[in-house]
C-alpha cells in the first residue's frame, strides 16, 4: 500500500520539534506501507521579507524537499490568508497542492490528511483527483474549535461525510465526529502511541542534577505552546492565588506567541517561574523526571501526548477534564479540573503536591500501545478504505 500524507503539523528544519507525535507514528507506519509526506508551508506575498516578526516569514526558509526518520517529505507551499481568510483556507490549500498532488495519479492508493481542516478537507479533494479514498486523522482543536466557526463547519461537515475513514485520536474526539456527520461505521480510535523506552519513572535527583535544578523545591511543569487556550496564563494565575504554592518552582517547557505576557504575569504575580524554551523532543523525559507533577490546564484538547508521556514517566498530572484526557489519568494519577478556572487548578495542584503518588504504580497503570501498535491500528483503516472502495466496485 503507497499512503501519500498531507498535513502542516509535522516537524521541519525550522520547527524541529514540531508534533512529535506525528513524526514518530508516521515513522512507524512507514515500516508497514510506502509512506510519503507533504508536510505544507503557508505562503502568502512577501512572506519571506517578514521573517523577523512572523512564523510564516520564518517558515519561507524550509527547503522544497527533506527526509525525516527516513520518510521522505516535500513541503509545498500552499496560499494562506492570515486573519481573515478561514472559510476559503480549505479551497485554498486544495488548489495550491493541485499541481503537486496531480503527478501522483496511479502511484498512491490512499490519501490521509492529518488535521481536520484544511489538511482533511483538501485531502479530499486531493483523493477526488487521485482516484483513491481519503482518510482524515482528527487530532483535537481542529475539530473541536474549528467546527465552531460558522466559516469551517461546513466544510469540516462537508470533508467528514466524504472520507472513507475517520480516524481519533481519543472516542470524544470520534464522538464529536459523528455529530458533525461522519459516518459512524467508519470512524476508528486509533490512539497515539509512547515510547516506553524515553518514557519510563526515573530519578528525580538524578534529573535535578542534570538541569541544575534545586534537589528540594517542589517543581510544577508545563509543556506545550505557551499562550492563553493552552492554559498558561491560567496556570500562573492558579499558583499566584495559592499562599501554599508560594515556595514551589513552575517551569514552562516550550515556545508561542504568550511566552513574553505569560513571562510579565509571573513577574508581576510573584510565581516562581522559569521559562526555558521548546526542547527537543528527547529532553523531555529528563524534565518529567525532575518534576513533582506535570500540569496541562488547556481549554480544549483531543488526546495531549505529554499528558501520556508524564503517566508513563510515572508523574502524577493536574489537566482540565478536556478532550480524552480523563481515558488515561486514573485514579491515583492525578486530578482532573475545569477548564479555565484557575481557582480550582490551584487547589488540586495543592492536593496533588500534598499527596503521596508511586511512579511506578502510575507507570504500570496507563494502557496505551507502542508507537508500532499505533501504526497498526493506523495501517488497518487505511486497509479498511481500500477495502470499502473495492467492496463498491464490485
Amino acid at each position: 500500500m503507497r499512503v501519500l500524507i498531507v498535513t502542516k503539523i509535522f516537524p521541519n528544519c525550522v520547527e524541529p520539534t514540531s508534533s512529535p507525535f506525528n513524526r514518530q507514528q508516521f515513522a512507524a507506519l512507514s515500516r508497514l506501507c510506502d509512506v510519503e509526506v507533504l508536510a505544507t508551508i503557508p505562503w502568502f506575498p512577501a512572506a519571506g521579507a517578514l521573517a523577523k516578526w512572523t512564523n510564516v516569514g520564518r517558515l519561507a526558509r524550509v527547503p522544497a524537499r527533506d527526509q525525516v526518520d527516513g520518510i521522505p517529505v516535500r513541503h509545498p507551499r500552499f496560499a494562506y490568508l492570515p486573519r481573515i481568510g478561514r472559510g476559503l483556507n480549505g479551497p485554498l490549500y486544495a488548489a495550491s497542492l493541485a499541481p503537486v498532488v496531480l503527478p501522483y495519479r496511479g502511484r498512491v492508493d490512499a490519501v490521509l490528511g492529518a488535521w481536520a481542516y484544511p489538511d482533511g478537507f483538501a485531502s479530499v479533494i486531493i483523493a477526488e483527483l487521485l482516484g483513491v479514498p481519503a482518510v482524515i486523522k482528527l487530532h483535537g482543536s481542529d475539530i473541536n474549535v474549528l467546527s465552531q466557526w460558522p466559516a469551517t463547519r461546513q466544510r469540516l461537515k462537508w470533508a467528514l461525510t466524504r472520507a472513507r475513514r475517520i480516524v481519533a485520536v481519543s472516542r470524544p474526539l470520534a464522538q464529536r465526529a459523528a455529530e458533525l456527520g461522519a459516518i459512524p461505521e467508519r470512524v476508528d480510535v486509533v490512539p497515539n502511541g509512547i515510547d516506553r523506552q524515553a518514557f519510563c519513572p526515573r530519578d528525580k535527583a538524578e534529573a535535578r542534577r542534570e538541569l541544575g535544578l534545586s534537589p528540594d523545591e517542589p517543581v510544577v511543569l508545563y509543556v506545550g505552546h505557551v499562550s492563553e487556550e493552552k492554559g498558561a496564563f491560567d496556570l500562573v494565575r492558579a499558583m499566584a492565588g495559592s499562599p501554599a504554592l508560594s515556595r514551589t518552582k513552575l517551569i514552562l517547557v516550550g515556545d508561542g506567541a504568550g511566552v513574553a505576557g505569560c513571562e510579565q504575569l509571573a513577574r508581576s504575580s510573584g510565581v516562581a517561574a522559569q521559562l526555558v524554551g521548546a526542547q527537543p523532543h528527547a529532553a523531555i523525559p529528563t524534565w518529567l523526571a525532575a518534576c513533582d507533577l506535570l500540569c496541562l490546564p488547556s481549554w480544549n484538547e483531543g488526546m495531549p501526548n505529554v499528558v501520556i508521556e508524564a503517566l508513563a514517566s510515572g508523574r502524577p498530572v493536574v489537566a482540565s477534564d478536556v478532550g480524552g484526557i480523563s481515558e488515561v489519568l486514573r485514579p491515583g494519577s492525578g486530578e482532573l479540573v475545569p477548564p479555565r478556572n484557575p481557582q480550582a487548578l490551584g487547589l488540586a495542584l495543592e492536593r496533588t503536591l500534598a499527596a503521596h503518588y508511586d511512579p511506578l504504580a502510575i507507570s504500570q497503570a496507563l494502557e496505551r500501545p507502542s508507537w508500532d501498535g499505533s501504526a497498526r491500528m493506523l495501517h488497518e483503516s487505511l486497509l479498511c478504505a481500500l477495502g470499502d472502495v473495492a467492496r463498491e466496485a464490485a
